[in-house]
């Protein structure tokens, strides 16, 4: 039960995903092939390529065939320096989890049209990189938000594995849950299951560490500080309990009571995804995971150290977000001190 290929690696997010523009300009010069052999240095296995559908897309659903040659560069560049590849579809049409940048997020479970047009995309990604399955793994869609939607994201995700597998039948096939890639939502996960499926989770526990003064967290002040691993389970409840996004979710369930905040934090954090994971035999993966620059870098230190030795502990592969920028960049700046520290873990 093992993702083969896939265990420790980063994101490359912001290069053709979450785009401040998408021009020409910062797609060639956002991420190089030097890049890639860097990543290879640091001693990552694989790189995470979120991918917005309106790269390769126009408006009036013609693939813009301008947009792929990128996802191709980053593969042969991968696949030059002995890497591997998880193209994640992080924006569909009608939908991304940035709940402000689609008029009406949820109207894509229950718009065929939309729906349509994902099978379709994801249609062109596996015919054209079916021959690469020994490298290229492929994410359906990034991060459901809506709980209340598991069912009808399992039937929409159905039918997309269906679609991907009979055209790429040896490539690795990742689906997520919902609240956000929950590790707790992994068994809702209902698709089809064989010997090249992956569930993915996402781990920004506790958010209000891994987000303290993120200015796209709803009434998170500027000046919120929270410690890592803090005093106890309480503190960061207590903490916890200030921002409403936070308010819910693992931290908060009753097995979680009393529980020093260490290694054995996360492990109990992944327990329902890990028990999933024996039942069916699918192996996990933690697709983005990550402290934002603005936290403390040596409690960001602590962190790291804490939930790679869970994620090694139980076989779980990884990709950090993120390379470069979006607040979270591991060349960036703020982690010029513990860089080798999060490299090395």
């Amino acid at each position: 039960m093992k993702f083969v290929g896939f265990n420790k690696g980063i994101n490359l997010g912001g290069w053709i995903s979450q785009c401040k523009e998408y021009t020409k300009e910062h797609y060639d010069s956002f991420i190089k092939k030097d890049d890639l052999k860097v990543i290879k240095g640091m001693g990552f296995d694989h790189v995470r390529l979120p991918v917005d559908y309106n790269v390769i897309m126009a408006d009036d659903g013609t693939f813009l065939e301008e947009g792929f040659p990128y996802i191709d560069n980053c593969i042969q560049w991968a696949e030059d320096y002995g890497l591997n590849v998880i193209v994640d579809l992080h924006k569909t049409c009608g939908y991304m989890f940035d709940t402000n940048a689609v008029p009406n997020p949820d109207a894509f479970f229950f718009d065929k049209a939309l729906q349509d047009i994902f099978i379709k995309i994801w249609e062109k990604l596996a015919a054209r990189y079916a021959s690469k399955a020994d490298m290229v793994a492929y994410e359906l869609l990034n991060e459901i938000v809506n709980p209340a939607l598991e069912n009808e994201w399992n039937e929409i995700a159905t039918r997309a594995f269906k679609a991907v597998r009979a055209l790429a039948p040896e490539s690795w096939i990742i689906v997520g849950g919902v609240d956000y890639n929950s590790v707790s939502a992994v068994p809702g996960i209902k698709v089809p299951v064989d010997e090249k499926t992956v569930f993915t989770f996402h781990c920004y526990e506790p958010l209000v560490f891994t987000h303290q003064k993120a200015p796209w967290v709803a009434e998170m002040p500027a000046d919120f500080e929270v410690s890592y691993p803090g005093s106890s389970i309480e503190y960061i409840r207590e903490k916890s309990q200030q921002i409403p996004q936070a308010r819910h979710g693992a931290i908060f369930a009753e097995s979680m009571n009393n529980l020093k905040i260490d290694d054995n934090f996360f492990t109990r954090l992944f327990e329902p995804a890990l028990k999933t994971a024996e039942k069916t035999g699918v192996p996990l993966y933690c697709g983005e995971y990550g402290v934002i620059d603005r936290a403390p870098a040596e409690d960001s230190r602590r962190w790291f150290n804490d939930i790679h030795r869970a994620l090694e502990k139980h076989g779980i592969g990884r990709a950090l977000w993120s390379y470069k920028k979006m607040d979270f960049g591991l060349m960036d700046e703020h982690y010029d001190g513990i860089r080798a520290d999060v490299i090395k873990g």
